[in-house]
């Protein structure tokens, strides 16, 4: 998130002597984005980050996407059968185009090398779990219901300190807080669902003085190799600027209610190019005397919607469950289910947590994700049949 942070030992100004305790200097590092016309941090190391012993290949399986074809509404049971892994290893992916790729991952296992994302930011949610996100701008803290933050180029390792399922969205570029949130300096406005209070900065400790052999696994718009350095990668005494990891709790969101239903643009998280994001938080129902608390139907003639579902009572859909993912493609109507309009009449609040992308561009699915897949979900909107009384 752009907002400035300054931690451990930095100079006064850039680009000058900053020298060890020893006489040596420190090595300044400048991690920027979009060349250099956009947000930006300089860290400082004990040894230069350059020292690179070997690059390998990175015999990585990248996954198979086929169209949404024939277009439908699909349901993916995610769930149970997963297989545990690491944060990067253990992905399944699910779902993905040019701008963006959805996977999950039931983290039981710290990574055992780092990992360097260069095509795009990432996002990830945290549906259940806690553990910690080791970066060289310091550890960021998780926790379930988390939404953390990691701009593109940044190295990391995911540390769980209890089994932690993810739910991580891709993007092939800069993931940011929707513009009709801030104002003409960057400061979130009045109305904006959040604050800066609400968003948290990794902190930064000893630097790791250490020298070796260290693997950092490194990808890029599917290139992919295996970088061998010779220092820590978390050698950082200090770093100052706009671009680092941050963590979001989606139950600090506050909610935007009215008298009548609020569309999902009301509930706005990030955006990225090509996609939308958004959460639905427990919150209180609409105030008309006769509205109706459940969405409307709608089709959503210009992009796909993706849908997570965390926890509470999904009372617009049946058959969903925790870890469930539906996708409402373009072009195929969707709303609630037979008897949700009227169940939900009378209902004053919700306790729900779903968390939405919509991309504007087809999504297609993963091979992986057929093994979750419920393939009757498009026919969940059919009447039932009436019963009719025995003569």
């Amino acid at each position: 998130m752009p907002f400035y942070v300054r931690a451990g030992a930095v100079p006064s100004k850039r680009h000058i002597q900053f020298r060890r305790p020893d006489g040596g200097l420190y090595a300044e590092e400048l991690f920027s984005t979009k060349g250099f016309e956009s947000v930006s941090s300089l860290l400082y190391h004990l040894r230069p980050p350059t020292a690179t012993l070997q690059i390998r290949e990175w015999e990585r399986h990248l996954p198979h996407f086929v169209p949404n074809d024939p277009l439908r509404n699909r349901h993916f049971a995610t769930a149970q059968g997963n297989r545990p892994g690491d944060a990067v290893e253990g992905r399944t992916p699910i779902l993905g185009n040019a701008d963006l790729a959805l996977s999950v991952a039931d983290v039981d296992r710290t990574m055992p090398y780092f990992y360097r994302n260069v095509g795009g930011d990432e996002l990830l949610f945290v549906h259940r779990g806690s553990g910690k996100l080791e970066t060289p701008f310091g550890e960021l803290a998780y926790r379930a219901h988390d939404y953390v933050l990691i701009p593109c180029g940044t190295i990391y390792r995911l540390t769980p300190d209890e089994p932690t399922r993810l739910l991580i969205y891709e993007s092939r570029g800069q993931i940011d807080i929707p513009r009709k949130f801030r104002n003409p300096y960057g400061q979130l406005e009045e109305h904006a669902p959040y604050c800066e209070r609400d968003f948290r900065a990794p902190e930064l400790g000893d630097p790791v003085d250490e020298r070796g052999e260290f693997e950092i696994r490194v990808t890029n718009a599917g290139r992919n190799a295996v970088y061998i350095v010779a220092n820590h990668p978390f050698d950082v005494v200090g770093w100052d600027g706009y671009c680092y990891p941050s963590a979001f709790s989606a139950d600090e969101y506050a909610p935007v209610t009215g008298k009548l239903h609020q569309p999902p643009p009301a509930h706005a998280t990030f955006e990225a190019p090509g996609a939308a994001f958004c959460v639905f938080v427990p919150r209180l129902f609409d105030y008309h005397p006769l509205a109706i608390p459940v969405p409307y139907n709608h089709s959503s003639v210009d992009c796909d919607e993706v849908l997570y579902y965390v926890s509470g009572n999904f009372m617009s859909r049946r058959g969903i469950s925790e870890g469930s993912i539906t996708l409402h493609a373009a072009g195929a109507p969707h709303g609630p289910q037979p008897g949700a309009v009227e169940g939900s009449l009378g209902k004053t609040s919700t306790d729900e947590l779903a968390v939405m992308v919509d991309t504007f561009e087809p999504l297609q699915i993963a091979e992986t994700a057929f093994a979750f897949e419920d393939a009757q979900y498009y026919r969940s909107w059919i009447e039932p049949e009436p019963v009719l009384a025995a003569r």
